[in-house]
């Protein structure tokens, strides 16, 4: 079978570099970064919140072959910041918002489980009517 072995597809090899920026010289302040051991989720994930982004003017991502875990992200900025401030902008951006969801996902699990404790010590909800 000619797929990857799948610890292949998510570790990186000796000496390799997660993300690559190259220099896109045909149109001004754009830079192509590679990111290698990527698939469609981080790469649609970047490329729309670039797309939010203040001073980011394009942005988008390809992934060149599905056997082949490298995503390119293209960025173009006004000018103001370089691609690379503005990934590493919206990357903070991202941590903080799903480290807020994080947060407030384990509240409400923590709530829902003391509302299910205190469900169970109260019987198992029979009235005494048999309903």
């Amino acid at each position: 079978m000619n797929a990857p072995d799948r610890f292949e597809l998510f570790l990186l090899s000796e000496g390799e570099k997660k993300i690559t920026e190259t220099v896109f010289t045909s149109m001004s302040n754009t830079s192509d970064f590679i990111m290698k051991k990527e698939d469609h989720t981080l790469g649609n994930l970047l490329s729309e919140a670039l797309k939010q982004a203040p001073h980011v003017l394009f942005a988008a991502y390809k992934v060149a072959h599905p056997n082949v875990p490298e995503v390119l992200l293209r960025v173009q900025t006004d000018g103001t910041i370089t691609p690379r401030d503005a990934i590493v902008n919206v990357c903070k951006q991202l941590v903080a918002t799903y480290g807020q969801l994080g947060r407030e996902f384990q509240k409400e699990f923590a709530l829902r489980q003391y509302a299910d404790q205190g469900q169970q010590s109260h019987g198992n909800g029979d009235n005494g009517n048999g309903l």
